[in-house]
C-alpha cells in the first residue's frame, strides 16, 4: 500500500515532486484497476498544487458526494450521468489541503447493500465490503493513499476490515455531509480509508484543520474496555480471533486491559438502529423510490417495501432510545480511554452477492462516537481482519492515539 505520511516526508525533504507522486499513483490505477475495479471514472492528466499538506497525495471519492469535476452516479442508473454544479463540502476540503482527485470509487447503490462487481485485493473470490466498496478496494491495491467514504451502518469500518486498511469514521458531523447524497441524516458520516493509522490521521488533520488529530512520536499506553457486543450475536472464529490477539498484544504492551458490560439501553439502541436508518431513508430517497421504483436496486427496494409502514411514533421513541444509550455510553468512558470491540464478524464472505453483516458496527454510528479501523489478523485464504478502536464522542485524537498503540503492538507480535 502506500503511505500517504512516507509520501509526506518525501515530498518535504524534495526526494520526490507532488506530481511525481501523483504520477505513481496513477501508474498503479493502470496497473491493477482492470483487475479490481475500483473506480468508477478516473482523471487522466492531473496535475498536483503546489502548496497544502495534502500535495502530491492522490485521493479518490466515494460516488455518493458531489465533484465538479466527475459525474455522481450514486451507484444507480438514475443518476447516470448527472453533474452537479460544485463539490461537496469534503471535496473542498480536500483540495483547500492541497489534495488532487483522481477519481470516483464504486459504491453500493446509494450506499445500501446492493452489491458492485468491485473485487477485495488480497482475495479476488470475495467482496471487499460495502457500501464503500472501491474506496477500501483502491487503498488496499496500493492504488492510492488516502480515499473517502460513508458510514451509515458499517460502511467504512466494515470494508476496511476486510481489505486490511486503517480507517477512521469520525465524530457525528466532524466532516460535513453537505452536497452527500442523504441516507439518513441521523447516522451519515464520512469517513477516511488510508494504509495505517497514522495516514489515517494525517489526511483528518489536514482536511479539517485540526493539529490535534496529528499523531505524536509516543503515544501513552491506553486503558482498554473489551466489548464483545453479545447482543449482535456471536462472531465467527476470525473475527473473534482478531480481537483476542489485539487484546492480548495490547496488555502485553503495556495497556491496562479488561471486559466491559454495556447497559440493556445501549442494547435497544443496538436494535433501534435499522428502523431509524430506513425511516429516514423513506425521505431522504422519496423522489427514487415513488418516481424511480423499477429502477431501484432490488435489496434496496425491497428493504424499503419492507420498511414503509413504520410510524413517526416508533421513530420518536427509537430516536429517544438512543438518546439514552448515548448518555450511558458516555458514562463506560469515565473508566477507559478506549473500548476495542469486532469491526466485521469475520472475514470477507465469498463471492459478490453480499458486501458483509454491519451487526458489530451499527450501533456506534448511532451513539456518533469515533471508530478506527485496525487490521489485526489474517484468515484463511489471505484474509485481512480488524478490530476498532472507540472513544468517546469528541476524542477523535483520542481514537486515534490508542489505535496507533494497539497497531503498534501488533506489528510486534
Amino acid at each position: 500500500m502506500i503511505s500517504l505520511a512516507d509520501l509526506q516526508r518525501r515530498i518535504h525533504a524534495g526526494e520526490l515532486s507532488p506530481d511525481d507522486a501523483i504520477a505513481q499513483s496513477q501508474e498503479a490505477i493502470l496497473a491493477q484497476e482492470k483487475t479490481i475495479g475500483a473506480f468508477v471514472c478516473r482523471a487522466e492528466n492531473v496535475r498536483a498544487p503546489s502548496a497544502g499538506p495534502l500535495r502530491g497525495i492522490a485521493v479518490g471519492i466515494k460516488d455518493i458526494m458531489d465533484t465538479a469535476d466527475f459525474p455522481t452516479e450514486m451507484g444507480s442508473p438514475i443518476y447516470r450521468g448527472f453533474r452537479s454544479r460544485g463539490d461537496a463540502a469534503v471535496v473542498m476540503m480536500l483540495k483547500q489541503a492541497g489534495a488532487t482527485i483522481v477519481g470516483k470509487t464504486t459504491t453500493t447503490a446509494f450506499a445500501s447493500v446492493d452489491p458492485t462487481p468491485t473485487l477485495n485485493p488480497h482475495n479476488h473470490g470475495h467482496t471487499p465490503g460495502g457500501s464503500s466498496s472501491g474506496s477500501a478496494a483502491a487503498v488496499a491495491a496500493g492504488m492510492i493513499p488516502l480515499a473517502l467514504g460513508t458510514q451509515t451502518g458499517g460502511s467504512v469500518i466494515r470494508p476496511a476490515s476486510f481489505c486490511g486498511v486503517a480507517a477512521i469514521k469520525p465524530s457525528y458531523r466532524l466532516l460535513p455531509t453537505v452536497g452527500v447524497k442523504c441516507y439518513s441524516w441521523t447516522l451519515d458520516t464520512v469517513g477516511l480509508f488510508a494504509a495505517g493509522v497514522d495516514d489515517v490521521a494525517r489526511g483528518l488533520s489536514a482536511m479539517t484543520g485540526r493539529p490535534e488529530l496529528m499523531l505524536s512520536a509516543s503515544v501513552a499506553s491506553p486503558r482498554i474496555g473489551v466489548v464483545t457486543q453479545h447482543f449482535a450475536g456471536a462472531p465467527e472464529a476470525a473475527g473473534a480471533e482478531a480481537l483476542q490477539t489485539a487484546a492480548r498484544v495490547a496488555e502485553r504492551a503495556g495497556a491496562t486491559v479488561h471486559g466491559v458490560d454495556l447497559q440493556e439501553i445501549v442494547a435497544q439502541a443496538w436494535r433501534a438502529h435499522p428502523l431509524i436508518q430506513e425511516f429516514e431513508a423513506h425521505r431522504a430517497l422519496a423522489w427514487e423510490y415513488r418516481e424511480n421504483y423499477d429502477a431501484m436496486p432490488p435489496l434496496l427496494r425491497s428493504k424499503l417495501d419492507e420498511s414503509r409502514d413504520t410510524t413517526p411514533a416508533a421513530y420518536d421513541a427509537a430516536i429517544e432510545t438512543a438518546h439514552r444509550a448515548r448518555q450511558a455510553l458516555e458514562k463506560v468512558f469515565d473508566d477507559v480511554d478506549v473500548l476495542l470491540t469486532l469491526s466485521a464478524p469475520g472475514a470477507a464472505p465469498k463471492g459478490l452477492a453480499s458486501t458483509g453483516d454491519a451487526r458489530y458496527n451499527r450501533l456506534w454510528t448511532l451513539m456518533g462516537v469515533p471508530c478506527v479501523n485496525v487490521p489485526a489478523h489474517v484468515a484463511e485464504g489471505g484474509l485481512p481482519v480488524g478490530v476498532q478502536v472507540i472513544a468517546r464522542y469528541g476524542a477523535d485524537a483520542q481514537a486515534l492515539a490508542a489505535a496507533r498503540f494497539v497497531e503498534q503492538a501488533l506489528a510486534r507480535k
